[in-house]
């Protein structure tokens, strides 16, 4: 973002822990989950969960977000800026969590909620050449291949039309992987996320108000230190994961080399074997042990 642009537009993870739990900026994340989910999302309240407390450890880490849409459906949106080997089982128990928290003892299993979990994450997480995965659950036969259907009583009480559609669905966009021009309004909403930039051309639902609720010229003195501060935080994060990156891949050439190296001398010494050489000449030639070479 230019310094000097006075439109200069709010980093998402920051608008989602101030600007868009207000009722009159709804309308932004409706855009985001509209465009995500591919069909017409709003939003009825926000509500609190032990899920998406923020607390002293994940001040800069990590910002939840559960919102309740008009069908009474829930939708935990997460923002992850660190890294975390074991992110996909946090993604399963926050999901599980929501399930059992909102539905009442003594309720039926026809009340269970559907629960939609949106992982908005800003490090490499698993392989895979995409910068958006789907998550659904589905049952198919072992035998047969074929996919387990409802009933048509099923589909009529429960007004789904597939199995996967009663439980939880998860969303990763892995934001920082995407490096290309934003073609689609999912790809103009990922480079927003990416970049913290609104290109004038992008027509996503959600991002003119973005472009307009949440601009850096709104905020008060207090609030832009507050916000400043953040992305100073931000930026050692990615310093630190990049940091780990680098020295876990030098590590992983030093481990290569000495893995190469030994491998070379024990052919050496193989070699040096057959021809009868002395094991003292062997042992002085490759750095080997007189019992690593007598066990060749």
């Amino acid at each position: 973002m230019n310094s000097n642009n006075k439109n200069q537009i709010i980093r998402f993870d920051w608008a989602m822990k101030r600007l868009l739990r207000n009722k009159a900026n709804f309308s932004v994340l409706e855009g985001l989950l509209t465009t995500l989910l591919g069909e017409k999302i709003i939003i009825r309240k926000l509500l609190e969960s032990e899920s998406n407390q923020e607390d002293e450890y994940d001040k800069y880490n990590r910002v939840d977000m559960l919102a309740e849409d008009s069908k009474g459906e829930l939708v935990l949106i997460e923002v992850q800026n660190n890294n975390e080997y074991a992110y996909f089982q946090r993604m399963l128990f926050g999901a599980s969590k929501l399930v059992t928290e909102y539905i009442n003892r003594g309720e039926g299993y026809d009340k269970v909620r559907k629960v939609y979990s949106v992982n908005i994450v800003y490090f490499s997480l698993g392989h895979g050449k995409d910068f958006v995965y789907h998550g659904k659950t589905e049952f198919r036969g072992i035998h047969t291949n074929d996919i387990l259907e409802l009933t048509p009583f099923q589909k009529q009480t429960f007004k789904v039309d597939v199995v996967s559609q009663l439980y939880p669905e998860y969303y990763i966009l892995k934001v920082n992987d995407f490096n290309q021009v934003a073609k689609s309004p999912l790809e103009e909403w990922i480079y927003y996320l990416n970049t913290g930039e609104i290109p004038s051309t992008a027509t996503a639902p959600g991002l003119e108000e973005a472009r307009e609720r949440l601009k850096l010229a709104s905020m008060t003195k207090d609030e832009l230190s507050a916000y400043y501060r953040h992305l100073d935080n931000i930026v050692i994060l990615r310093d630190n994961i990049n940091t780990e990156r680098a020295e876990g891949r030098a590590e992983g050439r030093a481990e290569g080399r000495a893995e190469g190296l030994r491998e070379a001398s024990l052919n050496n010494a193989r070699n040096l074997k057959k021809l009868g050489v002395a094991i003292d000449v062997i042992s002085q030639a490759t750095g080997l042990s007189k019992e690593e070479i007598k066990r060749l």
